[in-house]
Protein backbone atom coordinates (compact mmCIF):
# COMPACT_ATOMS: atom_id res chain seq x y z
CA UNK A 1 0.00 0.00 0.00
CA UNK A 2 2.83 2.54 0.85
CA UNK A 3 4.55 1.28 -2.16
CA UNK A 4 1.58 2.28 -4.51
CA UNK A 5 0.77 5.98 -2.49
CA UNK A 6 4.95 6.71 -2.97
CA UNK A 7 4.19 5.50 -6.47
CA UNK A 8 0.84 8.41 -7.25
CA UNK A 9 3.27 10.86 -4.72
CA UNK A 10 5.67 10.67 -7.44
CA UNK A 11 3.39 10.87 -10.56
CA UNK A 12 1.90 13.93 -8.87
CA UNK A 13 5.20 15.02 -7.86
CA UNK A 14 6.47 14.94 -11.65
CA UNK A 15 2.69 16.26 -13.10
CA UNK A 16 3.30 19.30 -10.39
CA UNK A 17 6.97 20.02 -11.98
CA UNK A 18 5.82 19.84 -15.61
CA UNK A 19 2.97 22.19 -14.64
CA UNK A 20 5.46 24.96 -12.87
CA UNK A 21 7.28 25.15 -16.36
CA UNK A 22 4.44 27.32 -18.07
CA UNK A 23 4.45 28.55 -21.42
CA UNK A 24 4.65 32.61 -21.36
CA UNK A 25 1.43 34.09 -21.42
CA UNK A 26 0.01 37.84 -20.98
CA UNK A 27 -3.72 39.12 -20.57
CA UNK A 28 -5.10 41.67 -22.33
CA UNK A 29 -8.07 43.81 -21.47
CA UNK A 30 -9.57 45.53 -25.21
CA UNK A 31 -12.21 47.54 -25.83
CA UNK A 32 -10.89 46.92 -29.89
CA UNK A 33 -13.02 44.63 -31.95
CA UNK A 34 -11.43 41.39 -31.73
CA UNK A 35 -12.03 40.90 -35.22
CA UNK A 36 -9.71 43.92 -35.58
CA UNK A 37 -7.00 43.21 -33.35
CA UNK A 38 -7.26 39.08 -34.21
CA UNK A 39 -4.62 39.28 -36.60
CA UNK A 40 -2.08 40.94 -34.36
CA UNK A 41 -2.08 38.75 -31.60
CA UNK A 42 -1.84 35.65 -33.30
CA UNK A 43 1.18 37.22 -35.41
CA UNK A 44 2.76 37.97 -32.05
CA UNK A 45 1.97 34.41 -30.86
CA UNK A 46 3.51 32.91 -34.32
CA UNK A 47 6.36 35.31 -33.53
CA UNK A 48 7.23 34.68 -29.80
CA UNK A 49 5.20 31.58 -28.68
CA UNK A 50 3.60 33.97 -26.31
CA UNK A 51 0.05 33.05 -25.63
CA UNK A 52 -2.46 36.10 -25.31
CA UNK A 53 -5.64 35.87 -23.06
CA UNK A 54 -7.87 38.52 -24.99
CA UNK A 55 -10.66 39.84 -22.73
CA UNK A 56 -13.24 41.97 -24.86
CA UNK A 57 -14.83 44.97 -22.68
CA UNK A 58 -17.23 46.51 -24.81
CA UNK A 59 -17.72 49.84 -22.10
CA UNK A 60 -15.99 50.38 -18.61
CA UNK A 61 -12.77 49.20 -18.84
CA UNK A 62 -11.68 51.25 -16.23
CA UNK A 63 -14.33 50.40 -13.61
CA UNK A 64 -14.24 47.00 -14.48
CA UNK A 65 -9.47 47.11 -13.80
CA UNK A 66 -10.34 49.63 -10.36
CA UNK A 67 -12.97 46.99 -8.99
CA UNK A 68 -11.14 43.93 -9.54
CA UNK A 69 -7.90 45.75 -7.73
CA UNK A 70 -4.95 43.86 -7.00
CA UNK A 71 -7.20 41.01 -7.75
CA UNK A 72 -6.97 42.12 -11.79
CA UNK A 73 -5.50 39.96 -14.35
CA UNK A 74 -5.08 42.52 -17.11
CA UNK A 75 -1.40 42.42 -18.12
CA UNK A 76 -1.92 45.18 -20.71
CA UNK A 77 -5.19 47.62 -21.35
CA UNK A 78 -6.08 48.71 -24.77
CA UNK A 79 -8.48 51.57 -26.06
CA UNK A 80 -9.36 52.76 -29.22
CA UNK A 81 -9.63 56.32 -28.17
CA UNK A 82 -7.15 58.68 -25.76
CA UNK A 83 -10.10 59.59 -23.53
CA UNK A 84 -10.54 56.32 -22.09
CA UNK A 85 -6.47 55.99 -21.90
CA UNK A 86 -6.31 59.01 -19.75
CA UNK A 87 -9.02 58.01 -17.79
CA UNK A 88 -7.26 54.86 -17.25
CA UNK A 89 -3.81 56.92 -15.79
CA UNK A 90 -6.27 59.36 -14.20
CA UNK A 91 -7.45 56.67 -12.01
CA UNK A 92 -3.80 55.22 -11.04
CA UNK A 93 -4.77 52.27 -13.15
CA UNK A 94 -1.51 52.07 -15.01
CA UNK A 95 2.64 52.05 -14.71
CA UNK A 96 5.12 53.93 -16.08
CA UNK A 97 7.25 52.00 -18.61
CA UNK A 98 10.74 52.87 -19.90
CA UNK A 99 11.12 51.58 -23.59
CA UNK A 100 13.47 52.60 -25.51
CA UNK A 101 11.66 50.66 -28.26
CA UNK A 102 8.25 52.19 -27.34
CA UNK A 103 9.98 55.88 -27.62
CA UNK A 104 11.82 55.32 -30.35
CA UNK A 105 8.66 54.48 -32.57
CA UNK A 106 6.26 56.23 -30.93
CA UNK A 107 6.10 60.48 -31.30
CA UNK A 108 6.42 62.78 -27.92
CA UNK A 109 3.29 64.12 -29.12
CA UNK A 110 1.27 60.56 -29.23
CA UNK A 111 2.14 59.25 -25.72
CA UNK A 112 2.47 60.48 -22.07
CA UNK A 113 5.65 61.86 -21.29
CA UNK A 114 5.50 59.70 -18.31
CA UNK A 115 5.31 56.27 -20.42
CA UNK A 116 1.84 55.17 -18.76
CA UNK A 117 0.56 55.24 -22.54
CA UNK A 118 1.20 54.72 -25.29
CA UNK A 119 -0.56 55.22 -28.70
CA UNK A 120 -0.49 52.42 -31.45
CA UNK A 121 -2.00 53.41 -34.54
CA UNK A 122 -3.66 56.82 -35.62
CA UNK A 123 -7.10 57.87 -37.97
CA UNK A 124 -7.25 60.96 -39.49
CA UNK A 125 -10.50 63.59 -39.05
CA UNK A 126 -10.87 64.13 -42.89
CA UNK A 127 -13.22 66.16 -45.51
CA UNK A 128 -15.26 64.09 -47.56
CA UNK A 129 -16.16 66.42 -50.78
CA UNK A 130 -18.51 65.95 -53.31
CA UNK A 131 -16.05 64.12 -56.20
CA UNK A 132 -18.06 66.41 -58.79
CA UNK A 133 -18.20 69.78 -57.41
CA UNK A 134 -14.75 69.62 -55.73
CA UNK A 135 -12.31 67.86 -57.81
CA UNK A 136 -10.01 70.44 -57.64
CA UNK A 137 -9.80 71.26 -54.54
CA UNK A 138 -6.66 70.98 -53.30
CA UNK A 139 -6.52 72.45 -49.54
CA UNK A 140 -9.19 72.70 -46.96
CA UNK A 141 -8.35 74.32 -43.10
CA UNK A 142 -10.87 73.56 -40.13
CA UNK A 143 -11.28 76.93 -39.89
CA UNK A 144 -12.63 77.29 -42.89
CA UNK A 145 -15.79 75.29 -42.00
CA UNK A 146 -17.22 78.02 -40.25
CA UNK A 147 -16.88 80.19 -43.84
CA UNK A 148 -20.40 81.20 -44.49
CA UNK A 149 -19.67 80.12 -48.19
CA UNK A 150 -20.29 75.98 -46.87
CA UNK A 151 -23.66 77.44 -45.24
CA UNK A 152 -26.15 74.30 -46.20
CA UNK A 153 -23.92 72.45 -47.70
CA UNK A 154 -22.14 70.51 -44.69
CA UNK A 155 -23.47 66.93 -42.98
CA UNK A 156 -22.23 65.89 -39.92
CA UNK A 157 -22.59 63.21 -37.35
CA UNK A 158 -23.44 64.44 -33.81
CA UNK A 159 -21.18 66.98 -32.25
CA UNK A 160 -21.01 64.97 -28.75
CA UNK A 161 -19.95 61.99 -30.60
CA UNK A 162 -15.82 61.56 -29.52
CA UNK A 163 -14.60 61.88 -32.42
CA UNK A 164 -15.97 65.20 -33.10
CA UNK A 165 -16.06 66.50 -29.29
CA UNK A 166 -11.99 65.29 -29.80
CA UNK A 167 -11.67 68.15 -32.73
CA UNK A 168 -13.92 70.24 -30.99
CA UNK A 169 -11.29 69.89 -28.07
CA UNK A 170 -8.31 70.08 -30.49
CA UNK A 171 -10.10 73.71 -31.67
CA UNK A 172 -9.78 74.59 -28.12
CA UNK A 173 -6.20 74.00 -27.59
CA UNK A 174 -5.85 75.97 -30.54
CA UNK A 175 -7.59 78.90 -30.54
CA UNK A 176 -9.05 79.48 -26.78
CA UNK A 177 -12.87 78.89 -25.89
CA UNK A 178 -14.24 82.14 -27.35
CA UNK A 179 -12.79 81.51 -30.91
CA UNK A 180 -14.06 78.12 -30.46
CA UNK A 181 -17.84 78.94 -29.41
CA UNK A 182 -17.49 81.33 -32.49
CA UNK A 183 -16.42 78.85 -34.56
CA UNK A 184 -18.77 76.19 -33.68
CA UNK A 185 -22.28 78.88 -34.60
CA UNK A 186 -20.74 79.29 -37.98
CA UNK A 187 -20.12 75.56 -38.13
CA UNK A 188 -23.78 74.98 -37.22
CA UNK A 189 -25.13 77.29 -39.24
CA UNK A 190 -23.76 76.37 -42.37
CA UNK A 191 -25.01 72.33 -41.63
CA UNK A 192 -27.30 71.16 -44.55
CA UNK A 193 -29.28 69.23 -41.89
CA UNK A 194 -29.04 67.91 -38.12
CA UNK A 195 -25.96 65.94 -37.17
CA UNK A 196 -27.36 62.61 -37.30
CA UNK A 197 -25.83 58.72 -38.26
CA UNK A 198 -22.23 58.20 -38.28
CA UNK A 199 -19.39 59.05 -40.81
CA UNK A 200 -20.03 56.79 -43.73
CA UNK A 201 -23.90 58.39 -43.52
CA UNK A 202 -21.59 61.87 -44.58
CA UNK A 203 -21.01 59.77 -47.68
CA UNK A 204 -24.12 58.48 -48.41
CA UNK A 205 -25.97 61.62 -48.33
CA UNK A 206 -22.95 63.91 -50.16
CA UNK A 207 -23.86 60.86 -52.96
CA UNK A 208 -27.50 61.89 -52.22
CA UNK A 209 -26.69 65.30 -52.91
CA UNK A 210 -28.31 66.15 -49.47
CA UNK A 211 -24.93 68.05 -48.57
CA UNK A 212 -21.83 68.80 -50.11
CA UNK A 213 -19.10 68.17 -47.52
CA UNK A 214 -18.17 66.65 -44.56
CA UNK A 215 -15.62 65.29 -41.63
CA UNK A 216 -15.54 61.61 -41.27
CA UNK A 217 -12.46 59.18 -40.28
CA UNK A 218 -9.49 58.17 -42.73
CA UNK A 219 -10.11 54.49 -42.20
CA UNK A 220 -14.14 54.62 -43.43
CA UNK A 221 -12.75 55.95 -46.72
CA UNK A 222 -10.64 52.28 -46.65
CA UNK A 223 -13.88 50.23 -45.28
CA UNK A 224 -15.82 51.74 -48.16
CA UNK A 225 -13.94 51.55 -51.31
CA UNK A 226 -12.46 47.93 -50.49
CA UNK A 227 -16.05 46.68 -50.65
CA UNK A 228 -15.47 45.36 -46.52
CA UNK A 229 -18.91 47.51 -45.92
CA UNK A 230 -20.51 46.04 -49.01
CA UNK A 231 -21.77 46.87 -52.49
CA UNK A 232 -23.91 49.86 -51.55
CA UNK A 233 -20.71 51.82 -49.43
CA UNK A 234 -18.55 51.14 -52.36
CA UNK A 235 -21.12 53.59 -54.34
CA UNK A 236 -20.69 55.92 -51.47
CA UNK A 237 -17.30 55.73 -51.59
CA UNK A 238 -17.08 57.04 -55.20
CA UNK A 239 -19.51 60.07 -54.29
CA UNK A 240 -16.59 61.44 -52.41
CA UNK A 241 -13.30 62.95 -52.51
CA UNK A 242 -10.84 62.95 -49.69
CA UNK A 243 -9.31 66.16 -48.29
CA UNK A 244 -6.64 66.12 -45.66
CA UNK A 245 -7.72 69.19 -43.85
CA UNK A 246 -5.18 71.21 -41.59
CA UNK A 247 -5.53 73.94 -38.77
CA UNK A 248 -4.17 76.89 -39.86
CA UNK A 249 -0.21 76.47 -39.21
CA UNK A 250 -0.78 73.52 -38.48
CA UNK A 251 -1.50 70.26 -39.32
CA UNK A 252 -4.27 67.22 -39.22
CA UNK A 253 -6.19 66.00 -36.73
CA UNK A 254 -6.03 62.44 -35.58
CA UNK A 255 -7.97 60.36 -33.05
CA UNK A 256 -5.80 57.21 -31.55
CA UNK A 257 -5.67 53.96 -30.36
CA UNK A 258 -3.29 53.38 -27.69
CA UNK A 259 -2.22 50.95 -25.39
CA UNK A 260 -0.87 51.07 -21.58
CA UNK A 261 0.37 48.41 -18.90
CA UNK A 262 -1.58 47.66 -15.46
CA UNK A 263 -0.70 48.84 -12.36
CA UNK A 264 -1.22 45.33 -10.90
CA UNK A 265 -0.23 43.25 -14.19
CA UNK A 266 0.97 40.13 -13.09
CA UNK A 267 3.17 39.65 -16.05
CA UNK A 268 4.86 42.77 -16.54
CA UNK A 269 7.63 41.64 -18.48
CA UNK A 270 5.58 40.30 -21.39
CA UNK A 271 3.65 43.16 -21.80
CA UNK A 272 5.94 45.43 -22.17
CA UNK A 273 7.04 43.21 -25.07
CA UNK A 274 3.57 42.86 -26.44
CA UNK A 275 3.61 46.40 -26.70
CA UNK A 276 7.06 46.67 -28.33
CA UNK A 277 5.75 44.26 -30.96
CA UNK A 278 3.09 46.68 -31.76
CA UNK A 279 4.89 49.53 -32.68
CA UNK A 280 7.15 47.53 -34.42
CA UNK A 281 7.27 47.45 -38.99
CA UNK A 282 5.25 44.30 -38.81
CA UNK A 283 2.14 45.27 -36.37
CA UNK A 284 2.37 48.25 -37.69
CA UNK A 285 1.94 47.14 -41.23
CA UNK A 286 -1.24 44.89 -40.44
CA UNK A 287 -2.61 48.25 -38.45
CA UNK A 288 -2.81 49.41 -42.15
CA UNK A 289 -4.10 46.00 -43.82
CA UNK A 290 -6.93 45.36 -41.44
CA UNK A 291 -8.55 48.70 -40.32
CA UNK A 292 -6.71 51.08 -42.59
CA UNK A 293 -5.46 52.75 -39.79
CA UNK A 294 -2.18 55.23 -39.81
CA UNK A 295 0.74 54.13 -38.26
CA UNK A 296 2.41 55.56 -35.39
CA UNK A 297 5.81 54.55 -36.48
CA UNK A 298 7.38 56.97 -38.95
CA UNK A 299 8.60 54.75 -42.27
CA UNK A 300 6.15 51.85 -41.55
CA UNK A 301 3.83 50.79 -44.56
CA UNK A 302 0.35 52.69 -45.64
CA UNK A 303 -2.24 50.75 -46.96
CA UNK A 304 -2.12 51.93 -50.34
CA UNK A 305 -6.42 53.28 -50.00
CA UNK A 306 -4.19 55.85 -47.93
CA UNK A 307 -1.67 56.44 -49.87
CA UNK A 308 -4.21 57.47 -52.18
CA UNK A 309 -5.51 60.62 -50.03
CA UNK A 310 -1.94 62.27 -49.62
CA UNK A 311 0.84 62.96 -47.44
CA UNK A 312 -0.55 62.88 -44.10
CA UNK A 313 0.82 65.44 -41.69
CA UNK A 314 -0.29 64.74 -38.20
CA UNK A 315 -0.63 68.29 -35.65
CA UNK A 316 1.97 68.21 -33.49
CA UNK A 317 -0.31 69.08 -30.32
CA UNK A 318 -0.29 66.67 -27.94
CA UNK A 319 -3.02 64.50 -27.76
CA UNK A 320 -2.71 64.21 -23.50
CA UNK A 321 -3.81 68.10 -23.75
CA UNK A 322 -6.31 66.95 -26.41
CA UNK A 323 -7.81 64.72 -24.31
CA UNK A 324 -8.05 67.26 -21.00
CA UNK A 325 -10.38 69.61 -23.22
CA UNK A 326 -13.15 66.55 -24.24
CA UNK A 327 -15.18 67.92 -21.32
CA UNK A 328 -14.94 71.97 -22.14
CA UNK A 329 -15.96 71.18 -25.67
CA UNK A 330 -18.86 68.49 -24.69
CA UNK A 331 -20.42 71.62 -22.64
CA UNK A 332 -19.50 73.87 -26.00
CA UNK A 333 -21.50 71.27 -28.06
CA UNK A 334 -24.30 71.72 -25.55
CA UNK A 335 -24.28 75.48 -25.32
CA UNK A 336 -24.54 76.24 -28.97
CA UNK A 337 -27.64 73.81 -29.41
CA UNK A 338 -25.18 71.74 -31.96
CA UNK A 339 -26.90 69.27 -32.09
CA UNK A 340 -30.63 70.64 -31.70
Amino acid sequence: MLGSVARIAVACGGLFAAGAVQAAEVNLYTTREPGLIRPLLGAYTAKTGVKVNTVFVEKGLAERVAAEGERANADVLMTVDIGNLIEIVDRGLAQPVKSPALEAAVPASLRDPDGRWFSLSTRARVAYTDAKDYADLKALSYEDLADPKWKGKICLRPGQHPYNTALIAHYLVKHGPEKTEAWLRGVKANLAKKPAGGDRDVARDILAETCEIGLGNSYYVGLMRSGRGGPEQVKWAEAIRVVLPTFENGGTHVNVSGAAVAKNAPNRDEAVKLLEFLVSDEAQGIYAQTGYEYPVKRGAPVDPLLVELGTLKIDDTPVAEIARNRKAASLLVDKVGFDN
